[in-house]
């Protein structure tokens, strides 16, 4: 009666809605279980008893709980089998033992069964309440990753991204986990891989994007202009400067920078990013006063940026700083799955542009790509395609239309010719592909 008085009472108290985790407790002994039941109530859990195993999974086949704690030695069955069965029947629910009887073989024993943690009796009520916070903790983060790899598992575009290969699932799953918070990231992976692409969806799946998403190539820019594109001037700091301009990084406010190729970035200008990403600040070229800006920055890079902080060329601390969350984008010829939905989605676009009615690509060319080891990536094959829908004149993409590049920077080479004004004969180079 007074745990259904005090259960009541929490009920009110959180409004009328109890938000916390299921938690069952099985234990034989009376006192401990009417102990926990009291415990985890007061924390706002919703917790069931029960007197030993066999009860507890009658329930667990009719009721899903998020947390099971169980006594290891019970009557019938022991807290070992008792383990072995839930995990069984519900795979997800963390479950936490509880024994009088410690030892480090049967610690052993119930981890490597699935158990999440292995405490004494004589525990510490506030160590058991940090366990199962941590567990739960953990078990939501889990069990979001599960449902939202599952929904875009069943897609093939997220955000402007497309493909739903494992090594995408897993890029889209960190993309998601990040996005809201503001670490800095480190897009690391090879020219055309789409690098700039995630960024955007870090920015647009953030907090920040109703905010500037801004981008600069830090290659793409002779060094002595790109501090003041960085950092803005004040009028007549030098010839040229008739008045004051704001820096990208003002302009970035409140939302993302992304500074690519940023290896290319010269040593005084890693000094000056440095500052901006410790301190929030930086001065205009000429000014005096410091600007304080809320910027994440996330950079990217198609070098190994620890062999450039090795030579000298990056310094080490903008390394640590800026490496804080690293997402690695695989190369296209590892992740071959998503060739045929990136060719759809190209053809699509450059039919729609060209203004021509070709749908899809036969399957001897779609062939032809999925061999193909891609050394500029998804760019080349949108370069591929694109020129493809030009020269065609059917409904169609036919492999003749392909050009391939001959130099894959892999062992042998890819059949490649110039197409003449009558064409190549289809069979015949067929047949030359399948010798490379």
């Amino acid at each position: 009666m007074f745990i259904m008085q005090l259960r009541e009472r929490l009920f009110r108290k959180m409004g009328g809605v109890m938000t916390m985790a299921k938690i069952l407790v099985v234990d034989d002994d009376r006192g401990m279980r009417e102990f926990l039941e009291i415990m985890l109530t007061r924390e706002g859990y919703h917790v069931r008893t029960d007197s030993d195993a066999g009860k507890a999974l009658n329930r667990c086949r009719k009721e899903k709980f998020d947390l099971i704690i169980t006594d290891l030695k019970m009557p019938k069955m022991d807290g070992i089998a008792f383990l072995r069965e839930i995990k069984d029947i519900c795979p997800e629910t963390i479950v936490i033992l509880i024994t009088a009887y410690a030892s480090g073989d049967t610690a052993v024993t119930a981890m490597k069964e699935g158990a999440y943690d292995y405490i004494e009796k004589d525990f510490a009520v506030e160590d058991l309440k940090t366990i199962i916070q941590d567990a739960l903790s953990k078990k939501g983060l889990k069990k979001g990753d599960a449902i939202f790899l599952k929904e875009v598992g069943e897609a093939v575009r997220f955000g402007n991204m497309i493909g739903n290969s494992r090594e995408m699932l897993k890029v889209y799953a960190t993309i998601k986990k990040v996005a809201d918070t503001p670490a800095n990231v480190l897009i690391l992976g090879e020219s055309g891989t789409g690098k700039e692409l995630v960024a955007r969806a870090i920015h647009e799946n953030s907090s920040r994007r109703e905010k500037p998403f801004v981008v600069i190539n830090c290659g793409g820019i002779p060094e002595n202009l790109l501090e003041s594109e960085l950092f803005g001037y004040i009028k007549g700091s030098f010839t040229g400067a008739y008045s004051d301009k704001d820096g990208l990084f003002e302009i970035a406010h409140g939302g993302t920078i992304f500074l690519d190729e940023i290896t290319q970035l010269a040593r005084l200008l890693q000094v000056k990013l440095l500052r901006v990403v410790q301190e929030k600040t930086f001065r205009r070229i000429g000014g005096a006063d410091d600007i304080h800006v809320d910027v994440r920055i996330i950079s990217a890079t198609n070098q190994n940026l620890e062999d450039t902080v090795k030579t000298g060329s990056f310094r080490e601390d903008l390394y640590y700083r800026l490496n804080v969350i690293p997402i690695h984008l695989p190369p296209l010829r590892e992740r071959k799955e998503d060739i045929p939905a990136l060719t759809n989605h190209f053809i699509d676009k450059y039919s729609k542009e060209f203004g021509k009615e070709i749908r899809t690509i036969s399957s001897y060319a779609m062939e032809l790509l999925m061999q193909y080891p891609f050394p500029g990536n998804i760019r080349e094959l949108e370069n591929i395609i694109e020129r493809s829908i030009a020269m065609e004149t059917s409904n169609i993409i036919l492999p003749e239309n392909l050009i391939l590049t001959e130099d894959t920077g892999e062992k042998g080479k890819f059949p490649y010719h110039e197409m003449s004004d009558i064409g190549l004969d289809l069979n015949d180079e067929l047949a030359k592909f399948e010798k490379c």
